[in-house]
């Protein structure tokens, strides 16, 4: 069966976006994975919370800056120079980790570089392909997010915590590198054009977004923000702490569980599409199972049971974070502000997880694991009742 030119393209721009997003979550579950090392080494808990709500708010801060100068400059030029100033951070932080302010500022603004990278990617994804396409690459480089964390924790199981920021740290200069060269042939063969479609000004851009049921999609994006980012950082001490793993079977299991984690993607847009591609269907779907399996990981103490249920609920989460990013962000193509949008939803959605980040840090020595599940639980019912809609599903 002959590949059509469009598709052929789409195939082209998607796997290149899929493997600098695999990079990037690489490297953004390193911390994650080997905290168990590290608290091994003698860091605290409360430090390493402290140091992930310092990269989520640059990152943040990144997504809301970076995203509207996505929709502004080449997108060549924001991934490149976003993969190697971040490299350039991880391996700092890897030198200064043990001195608070330099740690902080250094990895704060490796978060900050890696936030010019998803807003100006999804800009280019959806301005060159149809949009059935688009959500198809989408998927692709929202499964890589989802690898990554699987890939760290392999890192984390055989190599020196330091080791492995010095790994991803040359992930993200190869990327850098790569990126540039393939972004100017696209260039050069008519693959990747900049700046097709413009603002609505005559309505103004809150209005027009507004019409696009932002609002509603910013509630999800805090909420989806909380699980995919600031659980799944905190699942290897929870193995470890709550379920009574070692640190390497620990890390190990984090390796395995965030495996299963990433098929999510697939699962959640197969759902998707099997409801005729009914959004708000698929995101009751999705957070009721997250909120039943939390409510079930609360129940049953049994640790590999406890497990499974946990990751169960992480992915009926991130079920729905599928739809927001790989359907929901492509879908405002025709508003000419892409970049925008999907920068402001995750500025949301990390602003969200800074603050619970350091919030369960501080919260596992006051209220327990067992309670902070309710917690979660208590996130994934918010999710649901936001998305029921008031109007027919649609």
């Amino acid at each position: 069966m002959k590949i059509s030119e469009k598709a052929r393209n789409a195939l082209y721009i998607g796997t290149l976006c899929s493997v600098s997003y695999l990079a990037v979550y690489f490297v953004r579950n390193i911390l994650s994975a080997v905290t168990p090392k590290m608290v091994g080494l003698g860091f605290t808990e409360e430090y390493i919370g402290t140091l992930s709500s310092a990269y989520f708010v640059f990152y943040a801060v990144g997504q809301l800056i970076n995203g509207m100068i996505g929709d502004k400059i080449k997108a060549k030029y924001m991934l490149s120079l976003g993969l190697l100033f971040a490299g350039i951070m991880n391996l700092v932080f890897s030198r200064v980790a043990d001195i608070p302010g330099a740690s902080l500022l250094a990895y704060g603004l490796s978060g900050f570089s890696l936030a010019m990278i998803y807003g100006p990617m999804t800009k280019t994804v959806a301005e060159n392909t149809d949009p059935i396409l688009a959500t198809r690459c989408s998927v692709g480089y929202t499964f890589a997010s989802f690898f990554g964390s699987p890939i760290a924790g392999i890192a984390a199981a055989f190599l020196a915590w330091e080791s492995v920021f010095f790994v991803g740290s040359g992930a993200l200069a190869l990327m850098a590198v790569v990126v540039f060269m393939f972004f100017t042939v696209f260039e050069k063969k008519g693959i990747v054009k900049y700046n097709q479609y413009k603002k609505e000004k005559e309505k103004g851009s809150i209005r027009v977004l507004i019409e696009h049921q932002i609002i509603k999609f910013s509630l999800i994006s805090m909420i989806t923000g909380i699980v995919r980012t600031a659980v799944v950082f905190w699942l290897p001490t929870y193995i470890s702490q709550h379920l009574g793993f070692s640190e390497e079977k620990a890390a190990l299991l984090f390796t395995v569980t965030t495996l299963a984690i990433s098929t999510n993607t697939f699962i959640a847009v197969f759902v998707f599409e099997k409801l005729r591609r009914k959004i708000d269907l698929t995101l009751i779907i999705m957070f009721s199972v997250a909120a039943v399996s939390f409510l079930l990981a609360y129940l049953v103490s049994q640790p590999a049971l406890n497990l499974i249920f946990m990751v169960l609920a992480v992915m009926g989460s991130n079920g729905a974070a599928s739809m927001l990013w790989s359907y929901y962000c492509p879908s405002l193509r025709d508003t000419g502000m892409v970049s925008s949008a999907t920068g402001f939803l995750d500025f949301l959605s990390y602003i969200a997880a800074a603050v619970s980040s350091s919030a369960f840090a501080n919260a596992v020595s006051g209220i327990g694991w067992g309670n902070l599940i309710l917690v979660w639980m208590g996130l994934a019912v918010c999710g649901l009742l936001v998305s029921i809609p008031y109007k027919k599903i649609r």
